[in-house]
């Protein structure tokens, strides 16, 4: 574990930490990210996204470098009862200055004992189909169930195909 970083839960957003988060998104989405938004982000719709997480079924970890947040990750937790042993994870980003640090691994070790504790027994993901999170969820032991193509747009506006993962978490 890298000493600097401490990973956190965050039930109710501060200034700070939104004002860290909105900064965590924009300069994600300018680096290239499929995680729902293409480039230019402007601040207020960033800060527009945060103000609705964390929210009633999902929990938002935050990873901080002292004071500054370098990464996130969400759990959706599924709340349908017949889908309640199983969980989402959403919205992993790392800040582009602060790659190569651990930082990932960090926020998934987070989000999935935190399932595990809530009794999930399958986490699912899905992520854009050559990014380098795909080498990521394959050695944290996620299998591939499937590729959907041209699901996602590019900010060149390009068509992307889309991964889906599973886990099974230990009974």
């Amino acid at each position: 574990m890298n000493p600097k970083i401490s990973i956190m839960q965050v039930e109710r957003l501060d200034h700070d930490t939104e004002l860290g988060l909105v900064e965590l998104l924009i300069r994600t989405v300018e680096d290239g990210a499929s995680i729902g938004f293409l480039p230019p982000l402007d601040k207020d719709e960033a800060a527009a996204y945060w103000k609705e997480v964390p929210g009633p079924g999902g929990k938002l970890y935050i990873a901080l470098e002292g004071k500054e947040v370098v990464g996130t990750v969400q759990l959706q937790l599924a709340a349908k009862a017949n889908a309640r042993h199983r969980a989402e994870i959403a919205k992993l980003m790392v800040h582009p200055d602060h790659r190569r640090k651990g930082i990932a691994g960090l926020l998934m070790d987070r989000a999935e004992q935190d399932a595990e504790a809530d009794g999930r027994l399958l986490v699912v993901l899905d992520t854009r189909a050559g990014d380098p999170s795909n080498s990521l969820y394959l050695s944290r032991g996620f299998i591939e169930a499937g590729r959907i193509p041209h699901y996602a747009r590019s900010a060149d506006g390009s068509l992307d195909a889309t991964v889906f993962y599973y886990k099974e978490l230990p009974l």
